[in-house]
């Protein structure tokens, strides 16, 4: 098959490519950064993920069998907000219905609602709609938090933990979380992309933690315990932007300290993911945490 995807050249996006690759597709990216590096080696085409040229979108789409959508943002800045990223996303659905793609395999999150006042859940909320209302038959898949080695939020807690003699945390630390590996979920996008019938599935590992609990075991696993100050989520995000200043980055917003209160990144059906987050830091403890990950960097320079 021919298979587009959005962000081959990214993070979950990179590891659903190799898969399809492994296999032999053809696969062809639509990127908002072509002058990133190529890890594929020239085996992947790439065009340009512009929103703006609608007949662009829909010639990069041509031929293609399936597409497989990683594209969102996770905070808003300048014009590149989420309420933005829910008119694109229905933009390349559109396109992809235009161009004759007959399946779509859409990366979305755990607890969607349109009713929610995060736009990060609403907006997720209204791309799943797109998606469905499409025509195209579909597969939607809901992580939570991805862990990987270009994770961001993992990394950057323990890239504290390694740098500040303690870690603050909002509120009690008692809301819950439920890590995924990024390679298991790019193993469900790859098996989505071969199905017929139409799925919507949580995409989670098998633990469960308190933030509280996760916090101490990467700190056990790093070798940076750390004692845990429990203080308002406020004063939280205040010290976040004042280290934002000298790090150059966005290190916390206030919506998602609210997701993560409201505990929903964790799912209520079985998880379908096998990869367990200690087993992970074992693996990775001598590298997670040595370099701070920049969001800004990364999508904005």
């Amino acid at each position: 098959m021919k298979i587009a995807v959005t962000g081959s050249f990214s993070y979950s996006g990179k590891y659903i490519t190799q898969r399809l690759l492994t296999r032999g597709e053809e696969v062809v990216t639509l990127t908002g950064h072509p002058n990133r590096p190529d890890p594929f080696n020239g085996q992947v085409k790439a065009f340009p993920l512009d929103f703006k040229d609608e007949r662009r979108l829909i010639e990069s789409l041509k031929g293609a069998d399936v597409l497989v959508n990683t594209y969102w943002v996770r905070f808003d800045k300048g014009a590149n907000t989420q309420p933005r990223a829910v008119e694109n996303t229905r933009k390349l659905v559109n396109a992809a219905q235009a161009a004759g793609v007959k399946r779509m395999v859409h990366i979305s999150i755990t607890n969607p609602s349109a009713d929610s006042s995060l736009p990060y859940f609403w907006g997720k909320a209204a791309n799943e709609k797109a998606v469905i209302e499409s025509g195209m038959s579909y597969a939607i898949l809901r992580p939570t938090v991805l862990v990987g080695a270009e994770d961001i939020l993992i990394n950057n807690i323990a890239f504290l933990m390694r740098r500040f003699p303690a870690f603050a945390l909002p509120g009690d630390g008692g809301y819950k979380l439920q890590p995924v590996c990024v390679e298991d979920v790019a193993d469900l996008a790859v098996k989505a992309v071969y199905e017929k019938g139409n799925s919507i599935m949580d995409a989670v590992g098998p633990d469960i933690f308190t933030f509280k609990e996760m916090v101490e075991l990467i700190g056990e696993k790093i070798g940076a315990k750390r004692p845990l100050i429990f203080l308002p989520p406020r004063l939280v995000l205040w010290a976040a932007q004042f280290l934002s200043l000298f790090l150059g980055d966005v290190l916390l917003t206030p919506e998602e300290v609210d997701g993560l209160m409201a505990n929903l990144l964790v799912s209520k059906d079985p998880p379908t993911c096998k990869t367990r987050f200690a087993d992970w830091l074992e693996a990775n403890k001598d590298r997670v945490g040595m370099k701070y990950a920049s969001e800004l960097k990364r999508h904005y320079q």
